[in-house]
């Protein structure tokens, strides 16, 4: 399930709770922003319970000092809104699936050639469709594309960027935000993977 779900403000007593719903929904990979009350020790539980089977990890990896700090945890996911060589290379060689944020052309070239994983479109809002569309005309044909900020549940929201050919969505505050009971999260993460496999079925 190509759904990255950003846990923005999640607290390490709350984390495993919230990741529960989402596995339970079909997510399988989990993003801890390091803008996050105390985010690495939460990555930490996350890691500890599921990093032998999903893609945990930290977003808003800006820094080398930061990566390393996340690498220690065992993460094997790091999302950053830049590209940053050095961030880069210390995933690639950790063995991390490394997603630079990029907007325009060259940025996304760098990052490709550096070796990341695949491209976080952020802000996607800044492109839209159309940008979009126009950028992954010029990427290689294999390039993981994640559409990132201001995607919603609705058909509206996600097709088009599927059709384009995103490979999936990094998903924040339309999934979680630190003051969603359990419930709503769930109701959410069903409405984003339901119209993630309806897409795959029309």
């Amino acid at each position: 399930m190509p759904l990255i779900a950003i846990l923005r403000g999640i607290s390490p007593e709350n984390v495993l709770k919230v990741s529960e719903v989402l596995i339970k929904q079909g997510f399988t990979s989990i993003e801890v922003p390091l803008n996050s009350p105390d985010a690495l020790a939460s990555i930490e539980i996350l890691v500890n319970e599921y990093g032998d089977k999903y893609l945990i990890g930290a977003g808003t990896v800006t820094t080398p000092e930061l990566a390393k700090t996340v690498i220690n945890t065992g993460a094997n996911l790091i999302v950053s809104p830049n590209v940053n060589s050095e961030v880069i290379a210390l995933s690639i060689k950790a063995g991390c699936e490394c997603y630079p944020g990029v907007v325009t052309p060259t940025e996304a070239f760098t990052a490709l050639e550096l070796g990341a994983t695949g491209l976080k479109l952020f802000p996607i809002s800044m492109l839209g469709i159309d940008g979009f569309v126009a950028l992954k005309s010029v990427l290689p044909s294999d390039t993981k594309c994640y559409p990132v900020g201001g995607i919603n549940a609705s058909v509206e929201s996600m097709h088009p960027y599927l059709k384009a050919g995103a490979a999936g969505f990094g998903l924040g505050s339309a999934l979680f935000t630190p003051c969603s009971t359990l419930a709503q999260i769930a109701l959410n993460a069903k409405a984003f993977v339901d119209t993630y496999k309806r897409f795959n079925r029309e």
